[in-house]
């Protein structure tokens, strides 16, 4: 699949279908692209979608099945645009920390794939505002979900979360507390945590099945013409 090069290209790569509910161009906007003029385009369409599907169907899916509609804050960002928010100082890590993260289209030093979005979950935010719920959140999903990492923000509850072909099953926080909150190796990593996260909605595996997650049969989960150009 070749770069999208021309508006029609990248129109039909933006109707490339990852999930049920997302599509490619839900991830594509940036900031750091609209201000400084850089394409946010991928120049491996073909992983970004891959990395992208299992995103959206292991952890964004699930996630807006149980707590209602999630909103994208920031998520696939392509080489130029990244090296250009970390050159001006934008909270954006070095391209090497950031391929199989929010580079979608660049495998990491390992070889492996994987893809990261910024997401607010509105249900969880009006409810939860305190010092420190945050943490509710990042347990509910660390005790149901195959993440690889999350970062957690101030602001919102936003969320860094990533999906990783090696997932780590780490968890950091630039909120209150600013802490390792955990990883392989802790005292608190494994076992059952649901203490934690008492009031959030119920787990529900059946949310997560490959009927909840995917298009409808027949709905066209890919884009006719995204290979063009």
């Amino acid at each position: 699949m070749q770069k999208p090069m021309s508006v029609e290209a990248l129109e039909n790569f933006g109707r490339v279908r990852l999930s049920k509910s997302f599509f490619m161009r839900d991830f594509l906007y940036s900031d750091i692209s609209q201000i400084y003029g850089i394409p946010n385009v991928p120049d491996d369409p073909a992983l970004a979608i891959e990395a992208g599907k299992r995103l959206c169907q292991d952890l964004l899916e699930p996630i807006q099945n149980h707590f209602g509609r999630i909103a994208i804050r920031s998520a696939y960002r392509s080489k130029r645009v990244n090296e250009e928010g970390n050159k001006k100082g934008h909270n954006c890590a070095s391209n090497e920390k950031n391929a199989a993260a929010h580079i979608w289209d660049l495998r990491d030093k390992d070889g492996c794939m994987g893809a990261t979005a910024c997401i607010v979950v509105p249900w969880f935010h009006d409810r939860y505002k305190q010092p420190g719920d945050w943490q509710k959140l990042a347990w509910w999903v660390h005790d149901h979900l195959p993440y690889s990492k999350m970062y957690f923000f101030p602001r919102l509850w936003a969320f860094n979360l990533q999906w990783h072909e090696r997932p780590k099953k780490q968890i950091d926080s630039y909120a209150e507390p600013k802490v390792r909150l955990t990883k392989p190796g802790m005292k608190n990593h494994e076992g059952s945590h649901a203490h934690e996260y008492v009031g959030l909605p119920a787990f529900d595996p059946s949310l997560c099945t490959p009927e909840a997650v995917l298009p409808y049969p027949g709905a066209g989960a890919e884009a006719v013409g995204a290979s063009a150009e």
